[in-house]
């Protein structure tokens, strides 16, 4: 039985660890039939450690996606790889120490301004760079965690991640006369190296034992790697500027 990326060939960033959406990502893609490529920074061998793990071997290239001669020369690199893309995971979010944990009032600009290039305006670069690859048109997917609210610790990640949203829309009403679909995962917490990184991070995860209709794992990364997969493939052919929640239900609950 053929998988529902059968024949597809994706680029995924963001694979640090075992434990991140981005590795079961990967992982579930190839396992439902797509041809895998991963980017990485700022360690490479890091990632190519971690791709071992996949099911099929998965080539890794480095891509600061700050960087643009890193953006300028992926389109080059990818081609010779693969041809051409159907889909591009963006997995890619950082803010530093000053802009999180309780620190909101008094984070400087050029921490702000980090946390909004890495974490969202990054979005943009990366669907640009990869844009030359997707002529037949595809799926562009990223993760954010709901904006909608102000969660405690998050801080400055909070706005970075609605500049994501608003940044996924925008891309989704310019890259769709391509036939490029734009949308987004909102994720529950999961112990990952970027949740981690994040001080005071387990006073935010625990709204989700007492707020979750449905019993929420934050070992589980697999679900919110699935929901990347399902936007990928092509059984959302017309929705796009979306973000599908993927976090047990705790988005719609009241107090």
């Amino acid at each position: 039985m053929s998988g529902i990326l059968d024949g597809k060939r994706i680029l995924i960033t963001g694979v640090l660890m075992e434990s991140s959406i981005a590795f079961h990502a990967a992982k579930v893609a190839q396992e439902q039939g797509a041809e895998v490529i991963l980017t990485a920074f700022p360690r490479p061998t890091l990632t190519e450690r971690i791709a071992k793990k996949l099911p099929k071997p998965a080539k890794v290239m480095e891509l600061d996606v700050t960087n643009q001669e890193h953006l300028d020369r992926l389109a080059g690199l990818v081609r010779d790889e693969l041809g051409s893309l159907d889909g591009v995971v963006h997995s890619i979010g950082f803010a530093p120490q000053d802009a999180l944990g309780g620190n909101f009032l008094n984070t400087p600009f050029e921490s702000v301004s980090t946390a909004m290039h890495v974490s969202a305006f990054s979005l943009k670069s990366l669907a640009m760079a990869c844009k030359p690859l997707m002529s037949e048109g595809g799926s562009i997917v990223g993760l954010t965690f709901d904006a909608q609210f102000a969660w405690p610790q998050y801080d400055w990640m909070g706005p970075a991640k609605a500049a994501l949203e608003a940044t996924s829309r925008y891309l989704a009403r310019d890259l769709g006369p391509d036939g490029i679909r734009c949308n987004l995962i909102s994720a529950g917490p999961l112990g990952s190296m970027a949740a981690k990184s994040i001080p005071g991070f387990d006073g935010l995860a625990d709204v989700w034992n007492t707020r979750a209709p449905l019993a929420w794992d934050m070992k589980d990364p697999e679900p919110a790697g699935r929901g990347i997969v399902a936007l990928l493939s092509d059984f959302f052919p017309r929705t796009t500027g979306e973000i599908i929640h993927v976090d047990s239900g705790v988005h719609m609950m009241g107090a």
